[in-house]
């Protein structure tokens, strides 16, 4: 799995699968669940985009997927998001290299 971070939208985004479909977006998702034990609290489905909300160490976190940008991970409050939240994305996705 590789592993980008950007700031583009004022906040850490940390994309974790480019050019993928919706079968890569179900697998970390999985993998999320299952080796993490994050449960999902709030998803919201479109053809060609995912956030799927959930908390990881007390922070509220929302995975992503859009048919054009892939995978990524970044703070739900990602206007706000305060520096902590940042912290815990870039966490998590370290996290999430490692366990591939």
């Amino acid at each position: 799995m590789t592993l980008t971070l950007r700031n583009d939208y004022g906040c850490t985004e940390a994309v974790i699968a480019e050019n993928c479909g919706f079968d890569r977006f179900y697998k970390i998702a999985d993998l999320l669940a299952e080796q993490l034990r994050i449960r999902f609290t709030n998803k919201i489905d479109d053809s060609d985009t995912s956030y799927w909300d959930f908390n990881f160490k007390g922070h509220r976190l929302t995975l992503h997927y859009n048919i054009y940008d892939g995978v990524s991970i970044f703070p739900s409050n990602s206007r706000n998001a305060a520096q902590k939240d940042n912290d815990a994305v870039m966490e998590l996705a370290k996290v999430l290299t490692q366990l591939r």
